[in-house]
């Protein structure tokens, strides 16, 4: 375990720890993984992250394992199901807009093979680097996330505003948005130059 100090989040919240240090920034090019991380960071508006993170396993039981083509099949009976779940995030809006979304996205892939690559076409298929020195320095939107929001919600997707957009860049590891104090940051920039090449 590595010392608090090294780390760019100051928590004392294991859940949080782990998802810093095992998740948060690495590169992810599965589509259900980046599916889920949309569809959190979608329910996280208007709540804490730290919240999403503990109702998160009952959201993906909920979610079928955030599985788009599951989902897409979800009927409004369903819908109301998942409303009345312990454990989940008890939102229509963003229930709705979830099932939405997973339709959505198997069109995606019919049209560009895979969600993965429209999604990483924002950063041109490579992780951006911010080199970031304090927290202050973290922006809550950027021109890729705006373009990346603007994208998506022509296409008809929800909760997907630019700030959504840029935290889930930040949970993807679209870009290293790990501070360059942190353990982390080498650690995530090393991985990106090797799946680079």
């Amino acid at each position: 375990m590595q010392h608090l100090s090294t780390r760019c989040w100051s928590t004392q919240n294991p859940l949080y720890i782990t998802y810093h240090d095992e998740e948060w920034g690495v590169p992810v090019h599965d589509d259900t993984k980046l599916f889920e991380l949309l569809t959190l960071e979608g329910f996280q508006a208007g709540l804490t992250w730290e919240l999403i993170l503990i109702r998160r396993e009952a959201l993906k039981s909920a979610f079928a394992g955030f599985n788009p083509k599951t989902m897409a099949e979800f009927s409004e009976t369903d819908a109301q199901d998942i409303l009345n779940k312990p454990g989940v995030i008890r939102n229509k809006a963003k229930i709705n807009a979830a099932i939405k979304n997973a339709q959505i996205l198997l069109q995606i892939q019919n049209e560009f093979g895979s969600f993965d690559k429209f999604i990483w076409q924002f950063v041109n298929g490579k992780p951006l680097d911010q080199v970031l020195k304090a927290m202050s320095d973290m922006p809550a939107e950027t021109d890729e996330s705006r373009e990346m929001s603007k994208e998506l919600k022509r296409r008809g997707f929800k909760f997907v505003g630019p700030v959504i957009c840029y935290a889930f860049m930040q949970a993807v590891g679209m870009v290293n948005d790990h501070l360059t104090s942190c353990f982390r940051y080498k650690q995530i920039q090393k991985t990106n130059k090797t799946h680079i090449q």
